[in-house]
């Protein structure tokens, strides 16, 4: 396992060293936030090392035939004589896994998603995985419905891919590269190749730093061949590289990833509790700081239901109305996140999306409507970012765009990171946590009554530069970032892998919908 080590050498400035062993790769350069949002870590992402344990492969993994296997791994109920099911009850099955030769396998660390699903029903909710490092994992399933229900289990990586990808996210400082358009006085454009550290710009002798003066965030272009560093005005994506062998790519293959395993128990049926059809929503509102239940919902007709509070369904455009009337949300994040916007933007006729004749893919977007006075606004979070091509001015930092918020009861922050930083070792993921954590606290702290919510990356990648698999540790840093401040979370996790719906990192409308409305129900609370 990695060691990750943190050091604070002032109150005001953080410093990350993470180090691997056999690593002999020298680390890039770390950003420190200045003192204007700067802040130390809470405790839970102090140690990276729990946060991000996951069990290790033996071997060198060099036989494709001895890696698990989707078609020979098989479950069966832990009690195979429990005969009746109640709602509010579980079940417990056992997962066998095996390789290609149908051989038992003993070590664990395979990516598995379960699932129990009420096709008629439309119902699902995600199983809890319980690694036993043996080969064996226990898959716990809570009865949240009455009437039909059947368990789905896939395999989304082998522990040997695993081992690929943990492999590249420890060793590779970047999986891809970004381009920087300089332009002189005469309109001449010179191109170079950007990143997050210099000794990846391909110039290490000769590269232009930049600083936000206000996150603290470093950014590296190289020196282009005759315009200054200044002339820097636009960025877009670059290059994926190649980062695997033939081998390591035949683990990662569509034909091992992401696949159902053989049914391996027949449907049961759960009988109602008290005439009740449903596990219902806890009574108690909506409201920032909330513990997060596991798990945090579930579907049922297509609705998602949260088992922290009483979410609500805003299933006409008055009532969105009158959650959001007199409200400015900003949302700062990707472009799953943008697709929040453009769900409002779309189902409510009246907010009306104004041209700022920006590029679409990275904003800033803005939608009003004057007469319940509603403003909604969206922006891309600054490099990394995989876009078009688009203006450097528009790269605003998270923590440059929280310094300017005054907040306050009419104020809405929803913060959705995760998709760009897949292709970059942890530590960089951090590094920005950091900044955006003391901004977040910053804002509460002058201003406790404003709403800040962060979204949870979604399932959706399977490669080497996006797999669910990263997804699943950016998660888990960023609930441990925002763990100990008064905000909320919408699992976006759970709420794309809890249906038998092909996974899509832009999730169709019917999930996005039910993350709407978790966020609406932030917003205006039952009572």
């Amino acid at each position: 396992q990695g060691q990750f080590s943190f050091f604070f050498f002032c109150p005001q400035i953080l410093y990350i060293r993470v180090s691997w062993p056999n690593s002999m790769v020298p680390l890039p350069p770390q950003p420190r936030p200045t003192c204007k949002s700067s802040g130390s870590l809470p405790k839970e992402l102090s140690d990276l090392t729990h946060l991000l344990h996951w069990p290790p492969t033996p071997g060198d993994a060099g036989d494709l035939l001895a890696s698990t296997s989707p078609q020979t791994s098989t479950y069966h109920l832990r009690d195979r004589s429990q005969a009746s099911y109640t709602l509010g009850g579980s079940l417990e099955a056992i997962l066998v896994t095996r390789d290609h030769q149908g051989r038992p396998k003993t070590c664990g660390g395979d990516l598995f998603r379960a699932q129990l699903l009420g096709p008629h029903l439309k119902a699902g909710v995600p199983g809890d995985i319980q690694d036993l490092e043996n080969g064996t994992y226990l898959l716990s399933f809570p009865l949240l419905w009455a009437g039909q229900a059947q368990v789905r289990v896939q395999l989304i990586h082998s522990s040997e891919a695993v081992r690929v990808l943990r492999g590249i996210w420890r060793d590779q400082w970047a999986t891809v590269d970004f381009m920087g358009y300089f332009r002189g006085p005469t309109g001449y454009e010179e191109i170079v190749t950007c990143n997050v550290n210099p000794l990846l710009t391909g110039e290490e002798e000769s590269t232009c730093h930049y600083k936000d003066e206000d996150s603290g965030e470093l950014w590296f272009c190289a020196r282009p061949p005759t315009l200054p560093c200044n002339s820097l005005v636009g960025h877009s994506s670059g290059h994926y590289w190649n980062v695997t062998t033939p081998h390591e790519e035949a683990l990662l293959a569509w034909n091992v990833t992401d696949k159902v395993l053989p049914q391996g128990i027949s449907p049961i049926w759960v009988a109602k509790e008290s005439n009740k059809s449903l596990v219902l929503s806890p009574r108690q509102p909506c409201h920032p700081g909330i513990p997060g239940p596991k798990p945090s919902g579930f579907y049922h007709q297509d609705v998602w239901h949260s088992l922290s509070c009483s979410g609500r369904s805003f299933s006409t455009v008055d009532s969105i109305l009158g959650c959001l009337a007199g409200h400015v949300v900003h949302m700062m994040g990707d472009s799953t996140l943008r697709q929040w916007w453009e769900y409002l933007r779309d189902t409510v006729p009246s907010l009306k999306p104004m041209d700022l004749h920006t590029t679409y893919q990275t904003g800033p977007l803005m939608a009003v409507e004057t007469a319940r006075g509603i403003v909604l606004h969206w922006r891309a979070h600054s490099w990394p970012l995989r876009s078009l091509h688009t203006p450097v001015a528009s790269l605003h930092s998270v923590v440059r765009e929280l310094g300017g918020l005054a907040g306050g009861p009419h104020t809405v922050v929803v913060l959705g990171l995760g998709a760009h930083f897949t292709t970059f070792p942890p530590s960089v993921f951090v590094q920005r946590l950091a900044g955006i954590r003391a901004a977040v606290a910053a804002l509460l702290t002058r201003e406790p009554r404003t709403l800040v919510v962060i979204k949870l990356a979604n399932t959706g990648y399977k490669s080497v530069y996006g797999s669910d698999w990263f997804t699943l540790q950016v998660n888990r840093l960023l609930r441990a970032a925002f763990a100990d401040l008064r905000v909320a979370f919408v699992d976006a996790w759970e709420m794309t892998s809890s249906l038998a719906l092909p996974d899509r990192i832009h999730p169709g409308r019917l999930i996005v919908r039910n993350q709407v409305n978790f966020l609406l129900s932030f917003i205006f609370p039952s009572t």
